[in-house]
């Protein structure tokens, strides 16, 4: 198994790439957290998969599906009636954007 290490730099950039400010005591420790994870990686790489289909999966998965069915449709009254908050027959949300 060769060595895989990540460097301080790496960690760094990729911070850099995702917006994120990291302290240096912060960047040792998901260096050192990467650095496990590319460790188990590793580890993955060496077991014998010749056998194992590419689409297997290690639980027995089974998709459930029921009938779409259509039924009458639920009144706009009926709707809102749930909102937390409405402006006449409408939903009132947030303003999550500023107006220019």
């Amino acid at each position: 198994m060769s060595d895989v290490r990540i460097s301080k730099e790496e960690v760094q950039h990729v911070a850099y790439l995702a917006r994120l400010l990291l302290t240096d005591e912060e960047a040792e420790a998901m260096r050192q957290d990467l650095d496990a994870i590319l460790e188990h990686f590793q580890k993955l790489q060496e077991l014998n998969t010749d056998d194992v289909p590419p689409t297997s999966h290690p639980l027995a998965i089974t998709n459930v599906f029921r009938d779409d069915v259509v039924g009458q449709p639920m009144s706009r009254e009926e709707i809102l009636a749930n909102a937390p908050q409405r402006d006449e027959e409408c939903f009132r949300v947030p303003l999550i954007m500023e107006e220019e």
